[in-house]
């Protein structure tokens, strides 16, 4: 008979975070057993508790209620609640050696912000045998798994920034869920040049990958917002010229800005206006680099974001007739 053991409810998706708690240092003197559960946040497998105990020693803090265990071998070292990090050590260790954190799990561990997720991601290596997950862990396994891919200093063990946004694509639940990664990846400076190029070109049956592909060149060269992307899509399918993107230019006071996509030989520059633009502060700013735009001799058209989201043709027709006013002749 298969025993299963139950941990506390699943957290809710904002308790799954990157940060570690905090737990005190050891002391230079301390012994290898309580550096390692330092390292691992108070969670151990059976075998790493034998060998620095022994098997008696072991079953008797299990029996007295020292210690717990929580998954088939895994062990935590008290009988309290198990916190968000104990949940990801024991979702490592409870899928066995070679196992890492991965997918949008690991891309919130390398620092992704903006996104949660609502289970822990795990890759092992295709070879080893199928186990039983703890609960709350999906588990997918991989052919692809060497020391490009593996972050050998985290704790938990987990994959590269590139891998875990490349993994989190494939796995994500729409198209538009996989470019906003991707995009976000490169937003918030996890990745950058070829980096997400790389690991796509390892993985040859890697899902949706012409569409990771394509959203990393947009990614790297300017087009960092979900937005931005689908504009870029529209304007392909309906034939309108390649624009620059993220334009740099100097506004009256010397500082740079960033024309979010400006067809530089028309002077057609177009924004794509999300959430803070409704933020007062930020209101007068736009209008001002509106208006020296203007003034500059360029025309700006400027569209919500969900308007590019739901109504793509309608965005696409007032550019065509700026272009074709500026001269452009498809």
């Amino acid at each position: 008979m298969r025993r299963s053991f139950p941990l506390p409810h699943p957290p809710r998706r904002a308790e799954i975070s990157p940060r570690r708690p905090e737990r005190s240092i050891p002391a230079d003197d301390a012994d290898e057993l309580t550096w390692l559960l330092f390292r691992q946040a108070d969670v151990l497998t059976g075998t790493q508790a034998r060998d620095h105990l022994g098997a008696s020693a072991l079953r008797h803090r299990v029996r007295s209620g020292r210690w717990r265990q929580v998954h088939r071998n895994v062990y935590v070292t008290h009988s309290g609640p198990v916190d968000a990090e104990q949940r990801l050590w024991i979702a490592v260790l409870g899928c066995g050696k070679g196992s890492v954190l991965a997918g949008l799990t690991a891309a919130l561990r390398c620092g992704l912000r903006g996104v949660r997720s609502d289970s822990i991601h795990i890759l092992r290596p295709g070879r080893l045998r199928s186990i039983t997950p703890p609960t709350g862990v999906l588990v997918r396994r991989t052919e692809t798994l060497g020391g490009d891919d593996v972050n050998g200093r985290g704790l938990p063990p987990h994959t590269t920034n590139a891998r875990s946004l490349v993994d989190a694509a494939a796995w994500a639940r729409s198209d538009d869920e996989a470019r906003m990664l991707i995009a976000a990846g490169f937003q918030q400076r996890l990745v950058g040049a070829d980096d997400i190029h790389q690991v796509v070109y390892r993985l040859p049956t890697l899902r949706r990958r012409a569409l990771i592909l394509s959203t990393a060149n947009d990614a790297r060269g300017g087009s960092e917002s979900l937005p931005e992307l689908r504009y870029l899509r529209a304007a392909r399918q309906a034939g309108l010229p390649e624009p620059s993107r993220q334009h740099r230019r100097r506004d009256s006071a010397g500082r740079v800005r960033y024309l979010d996509v400006y067809y530089e030989q028309w002077g057609v520059h177009v924004e794509i206006d999300g959430g803070q633009h409704l933020d007062v502060r930020r209101q007068w700013a736009d209008m001002k680099r509106q208006n020296e735009v203007w003034i500059a001799g360029d025309r700006i058209l400027r569209f919500p974001s969900w308007l590019v989201r739901d109504h793509p043709h309608k965005v696409i027709t007032q550019v065509r007739q700026a272009l074709l006013t500026a001269g452009w002749r498809p």
